[in-house]
């Protein structure tokens, strides 16, 4: 303890439950997110009180931990928004929970988990139901998953306010990709309402999510994932209207990216909320006066291959050579800081590194290097992708459905999670890793996972709109353009445009004469040489 008025941290790990078992004493775990405002506020507050801090210190084993760095205890644990305060047996379970408490709430919550604990002990911890490890929903795959999600983008669409759903506005970028298929104009209004909301015009970026249906109470933190994810939705934006709004604002959303979150080795995690409305609110001349926002520099493999999906998939509708070397520097960083033994590393911050073969973060690297093998010709990637792959199918993938990272005897840890967003990605990479290789264990690996849920189809909505997707490209298989080229040339760049961002493009392929395409199984009469021919086969074939 470092003085009365400090909480005496621990860092997540072995050592803070093995102290806890010897000394019978409850885990009192901090979920925090250095973008959430919250969560410094309730260090300012809650716990630089004093007697709080004396009570923690004396009370409890203190352990705190970034929620970024580690998602795995987030789901675990998390109690809906963070700040999380989570108490715990030495083992693990769960005692009870809260989020944000100023200082007299918070107190009661003390005393509380004291009277539980003299009580009844480690008796009254429990498992989160999501950690009983009982069987998948498994079925077998169908259309009518697709149609039943294509029907919820409709059905659960904001015709007032734009965007899902009647309660806080997450703007669910993947969900936006599938409506621009199926349901485009609620993809369309969808876009227009995060430009207007969430999109920082002065310094590129989206905030976060907004608390209400109409897209007020915008929380203003810019994370990397989220900025990722919706660079690429917009970019795809552009690609089925033509709309050069959606370009516009995919280009400043690269310039946040590779400028303000720029670290020298990747792209940053965070910028946190500031002062809020008062700072970005402000013009670029006014916001000099102010004070900027807290960076958070750890370079995450996860949201750094998603920034490199997003900046290829913008390469690849406009030619915008910045964003290709972005891409590049950013896949090279990757191999180079980020993978030890085919397993991903989940982050660096300076001489600290994360653990490693997260599902997230494999499936993310993986579907970077099938859009980089498709785009730039990269196949170097793809045998560095097939490694890693076959390392994540061996090492998590049990019983049929992928867990979301190798157990480790600390807390919850120990039980498997199977995670579908995670897993749909994977899939979804798996299944271009099939068509790239020409290996069929990965679809079959990849059909399998997806069949672990299938059974729960009916009750899935909006917010995993992405698994019908998958889903439908297992069955049916995607659009397939071979192409005999070099990557570049102006077949292969109008093969990037078609307007269906599920569609695989493959240079260099051996199948097609040299200067020719093919679109794998369909029947053509006559050489296709030129993108004009290429666009019309597609046109009568499709």
């Amino acid at each position: 303890m470092s003085d009365s008025t400090r909480v005496d941290w621990r860092q997540w790990g072995v050592d803070a439950f093995e102290e806890a078992a010897e000394t019978d004493t409850p885990v009192l775990l901090l979920l925090t997110a250095t973008w959430s405002e919250e969560c410094h506020e309730m260090d300012a507050r809650t716990f630089a009180e004093p007697r709080i801090a004396a009570h923690v210190n004396d009370r409890f084993i203190p352990v705190r931990a970034d929620v970024d760095k580690h998602p795995r205890v987030r789901e675990r644990y998390n109690m809906g928004s963070f700040p999380t305060v989570a108490f715990l047996t030495p083992t693990g379970t769960l005692l009870t929970g809260t989020s944000y408490l100023p200082p007299d709430g918070f107190r009661q919550v003390i005393e509380r988990v004291r009277d539980l604990w003299r009580q009844k002990g480690a008796d009254s911890g429990r498992i989160p139901r999501a950690l009983a490890d009982e069987p998948t929903p498994r079925d077998t795959l169908s259309h009518r998953i697709d149609e039943h999600l294509a029907g919820q983008l409709t059905e659960q669409f904001d015709s007032e306010y734009g965007g899902w759903g009647t309660d806080a506005k997450f703007p669910l970028p993947r969900t936006i990709e599938f409506a621009l298929k199926r349901e485009q104009h609620t993809a369309v209004r969808t876009l227009d309402a995060i430009h207007r909301h969430l999109f920082d015009s002065v310094d590129g970026g989206f905030f976060r999510v907004a608390a209400n249906r109409d897209w007020s109470g915008v929380r203003y933190e810019k994370t990397i994932e989220e900025n990722a994810a919706l660079l690429r939705a917009f970019a795809n934006g552009y690609l089925y209207t033509g709309d050069d709004a959606y370009k516009q604002t995919a280009a400043q959303t690269i310039e946040f990216l590779t400028d303000e979150l720029w670290t020298g080795v990747g792209v940053g995690g965070s910028l946190g909320p500031g002062q809020g409305a008062a700072y970005y609110g402000a013009s670029a001349s006014e916001r000099e006066e102010l004070t900027a926002p807290r960076r958070d520099l750890t370079v995450f493999a996860g949201g750094n291959a998603l920034v490199a999906d997003a900046l290829l998939t913008y390469y690849s509708y406009t030619d915008d050579d910045r964003a290709k070397t972005s891409a590049e520097r950013i896949l090279t960083a990757i191999e180079t800081e980020l993978l030890e033994d085919n397993e991903i590393i989940h982050y660096v911050s300076g001489d600290e590194r994360g653990e490693s073969l997260l599902l997230s973060d494999t499936a993310q690297v993986l579907s970077a290097w099938t859009t980089a093998v498709q785009v730039l010709g990269d196949h170097t990637r793809l045998e560095r992708a097939t490694a890693i792959a076959d390392q994540a199918i061996e090492k998590l993938f049990v019983g049929g459905s992928f867990s979301d990272g190798p157990n480790r005897d600390i807390g919850l840890l120990d039980r498997p999670l199977r995670p579908i967003d995670s897993s749909v990605e994977l899939a979804d990479a798996l299944f271009e890793l099939a068509i790239l290789t020409g290996e069929d264990r990965y679809q079959e690996v990849a059909v399998e996972a997806m069949e672990a849920f299938a059974g729960a189809w009916d009750r899935m909505g909006v917010h995993i709109a992405s698994y019908g997707a998958v889903v439908t490209r297992l069955l049916d298989d995607p659009l397939v353009i071979e192409i005999g080229t070099e990557p570049g040339t102006t077949l292969h760049r109008a093969a990037l445009r078609i307007a269906d961002h599920e569609k695989v493009v493959i240079p260099n392929a051996s199948t097609p004469p040299d200067g020719e395409a093919i679109v794998r199984g369909s029947a053509q009469d006559t050489p296709i040489t030129t993108p004009d021919e290429l666009l019309a086969h597609i046109e009568d074939v499709v």
